[in-house]
């Protein structure tokens, strides 16, 4: 009998690469939830219209399910966060709630929960998921998104502590890939400077020096991570860091995606913008030895097939 797989968020970035990579398996029956945005076409997928912020929405869609992926979110890009930080708040710890109470009251065999990495200080040495300190304050921008996320990973703990349900937390890096956002407006660093690069003439304006140091994970490591979270995690709870254990500042970044985008541009820094030299790169030791995962892609390799689908599916024509 195949195992009943709700997606929660299929149609955003993360959520959209689950769902076509896991609905490609025989063992699997997909259902995946959206909301605002149109579904796609995508074999062996069925649809769900829900609000998950509504208790009868979530009632709705998680009876009869096996596993609960939890990749909804209400998320926008920095502007956002700055301007109005309590779409984040408000409406994450919401639909976190009803789904994993749900989730309990039908005895859900696993659900995975996508935190974030903006809790976590600036470090020069690879972070392991008991480095957090909660004594340390978060950085202002974040301390409403960052708590947040926190909250709703301790509402997992609590849940998996009362019941039979397998919760797993993901604190992940930088995600990228396909189906990304590459606006300019709500892009991340990625995937803004991916669009950049591919829509310049002659050159490319980095913010100050780039000095900031990121660590970017390909979206297909973090379906296989899912993958064997449901089939190996050992424990009722676990809180796993995902990501490619490397960091590496923007401005070699934006000097890689040239490389490979095969333009001869040049780069220029615009040094009347803030320089802010952070680190940020996680241990993936705990999912390395309980789950054998790590990252099958390599920063290069991923450039290229990101570069390969921006140019098949979006375009300079739909940018310019």
């Amino acid at each position: 009998m195949r195992k009943k797989v709700l997606i929660c968020g299929a149609t955003g970035f993360i959520g959209r690469n689950l769902t076509e990579q896991l609905s490609k398996r025989s063992d699997l029956e997909i259902h995946a939830v959206r909301f605002n945005r149109p579904e796609y076409a995508c074999s062996n997928v069925i649809w769900h219209h829900a609000d998950l912020r509504n208790p009868a929405d979530v009632e709705r869609v998680v009876q009869g399910t096996d596993v609960i992926i939890q990749a909804a979110a209400t998320t926008s890009g920095s502007k956002d966060i700055v301007t109005r930080p309590f779409i984040h708040v408000t409406d994450n710890a919401v639909m976190n709630s009803l789904l994993f109470r749900s989730a309990f009251e039908h005895k859900i065999q696993h659900v995975v929960f996508f935190s974030c990495t903006v809790m976590y200080q600036s470090s020069e040495k690879a972070l392991k998921e008991t480095d957090f300190d909660a004594n340390k304050p978060l950085h202002p921008r974040y301390f409403g998104v960052g708590n947040t996320k926190l909250y709703i990973e301790k509402m997992c703990e609590f849940y998996a502590g009362i019941s039979d349900t397998k919760f797993t937390a993901i604190r992940h890096s930088n995600i990228y890939g396909a189906h990304d956002k590459y606006d300019l407006e709500r892009s991340h660093v990625f995937g803004a400077t991916i669009t950049k690069v591919m829509i310049a003439k002659d050159k490319i304006i980095v913010w100050g020096t780039g000095e900031e140091e990121r660590d970017l994970l390909y979206a297909d490591d973090l379906v296989n991570f899912v993958e064997l979270a449901i089939e190996k995690q050992p424990e009722k709870y676990r809180l796993y860091h995902c990501g490619l254990g490397q960091a590496i500042p923007i401005k070699q970044l934006v000097q890689k995606i040239i490389a490979h985008s095969g333009k001869p541009l040049t780069i220029e820094h615009d040094l009347s913008q803030p320089t802010i030299k952070t680190s940020l790169f996680l241990d993936c030791t705990l999912a390395q030895t309980e789950l054998g995962w790590e990252p099958k892609t390599s920063l290069d390799e991923g450039i290229k097939k990101t570069l390969a689908w921006w140019r098949e599916n979006v375009g300079v024509a739909k940018v310019a």
